[in-house]
């Protein structure tokens, strides 16, 4: 068995004094002294030896388990040990002063890691992009909130999955970037797929970020709708206005007398029809004119049960079924939420009229926000490629923005809105996906994790 280190700083202590003791007894067996003289001299000189031999010994080992609880505390991350040692003029207080600065150094070094840590955490909160990171095996470690929202489920029921089991492979596969059409639970529509790697604990991992590009399509597509309806409204109401000033001058003539009755006829009723086109196309423009008009939502407290079955009551050509959900509340404005969901249960009523079927209206709770289903047992949806686009209207006195009026109001409140034929049976599902506001922060203690 290896001596340790105590016991060797012990032996060589006592054997230190060993020569001056040997000498010490030597000279006081050797001399002219009385017996009971000489064994209380041996004795004090034995218990003299020993004590500054443990008392060497403590010297040298009390130190070094200084040292090594400070180091101890090191690994565990525990940088509130200092050693208190008075003098820098040796060996030993320079090793204990540089040990204290390195501890300083490295607490704050901790405390700058764990303040961008926190920032790191709260930007990855904040943006408004999924991020997700895959170990070797493509195991998720890593979702922020963006990407909890997009899969429809919290942190903890999604780590450890495999990247296919959450519908990601095909993002992990294939070059990057690029633009893939993607459907989750919680969306679906166009994504930039972006991947880096890095390395976490010596480990290779993969950085996975998605945006949602088809918002921003949209609203390139809506910003140009808008432009060219404020052109088209523009310009037409120039022509409008002489129109209007036409027909009433012309209408003026006619009023005075000796005309002809049957071209007075003819004049009156072609003066009718110009100024009912004028007022047609004036509603017309009046119309389309919302889509560049629609303001800001004014934010407040919504409840869902109570707004879904208010506006159901409206609609007076069918009953409308409201099935219960999960009692929630979401932040919105009122007036807003409203005109889209007035636009979703007509469109869903007429086309139940077509086949005498039923429409209901559902909604569900989940992680971060409220899914609100329009179903109806109308004859389905052939195409839904322009349902979105302003001017597109397969009603013969359809205005064509009803539906994208609606998309407007639900992305102006973070949310989605898209339609869909029913898998189930024939029909169709307008679904709208709304945030819930976020939870109150809780207050924490002075610890940092």
């Amino acid at each position: 068995m290896a001596t340790t280190h105590e016991r060797q700083v012990t032996r060589l202590a006592l054997a230190g004094g060993v020569p001056a003791l040997a000498v010490a007894l030597w000279l006081l067996w050797s001399g002219d002294h009385a017996s009971r003289v000489q064994w209380t001299l041996s004795v004090v000189i034995v218990i003299a030896w020993l004590a500054f031999a443990f008392a060497l010994r403590e010297r040298v080992i009390r130190p070094l388990q200084t040292l090594s609880n400070m180091l101890a505390a090191l690994r565990e991350r525990d940088y509130s040990l200092r050693a208190r040692r008075q003098g820098m003029d040796d060996a030993l207080g320079l090793v204990i002063f540089e040990l204290n600065v390195l501890t300083e150094e490295l607490k704050q070094r901790r405390l700058g890691s764990l303040e961008a840590t926190a920032l790191l955490e709260r930007v990855m909160a904040e943006i408004d992009v999924a991020v997700f990171a895959f170990d070797a095996d493509d195991a998720l470690r890593l979702v922020n909130a963006s990407g909890e929202r997009l899969l429809g489920e919290r942190a903890e029921g999604l780590l450890g999955r495999r990247a296919d089991e959450l519908g990601l492979g095909e993002c992990l596969r294939g070059e990057a970037p690029r633009v893939l059409d993607l459907e989750f639970p919680a969306a679906r529509g166009r994504w930039e797929v972006r991947r880096g790697a890095f390395r976490q604990e010596g480990k290779p991992h993969q950085l996975l970020v998605l945006a949602d590009v088809s918002r921003t399509l949209r609203e390139e597509e809506r910003q140009a709708w808008q432009r060219l309806i404020r052109v088209l409204g523009h310009e037409i109401n120039n022509s409008l206005t002489p129109i209007r000033s036409v027909a009433q001058r012309l209408s003026e003539l006619l009023s005075r007398p000796g005309k002809d009755g049957a071209l007075r006829e003819d004049l009156e009723r072609g003066l009718e029809l110009i100024a009912g086109r004028s007022e047609s196309l004036t509603r017309f423009l009046s119309a389309y004119a919302r889509l560049a008009r629609l303001p800001p939502p004014r934010l407040a407290p919504v409840d869902v049960a109570s707004w879904i079955q208010r506006v159901a009551r409206l609609e007076t050509r069918i009953a409308v079924e409201v099935v219960p959900g999960t009692p929630v509340t979401v932040t919105a404005d009122g007036d807003q939420l409203d005109q889209l969901l007035i636009n979703l249960i007509a469109n869903a009523t007429d086309a139940a009229l077509t086949t005498g079927g039923g429409v209901r209206v559902r909604w569900r709770a989940r992680a971060h926000g409220v899914d609100v289903e329009v179903i109806d047992d109308g004859p389905g949806l052939p195409e839904t490629k322009n349902l979105f686009v302003p001017f597109f209207t397969t009603k013969p006195k359809g205005s064509g923005i009803g539906l994208v009026l609606s998309r407007q109001i639900a992305e102006a409140h973070g949310g989605r809105l898209s339609l869909a034929s029913r898998r189930d049976a024939r029909g169709c599902v307008a679904l709208l996906s709304l945030p819930l506001p976020p939870p109150p922060p809780v207050s924490r203690g002075a610890a940092v994790r």
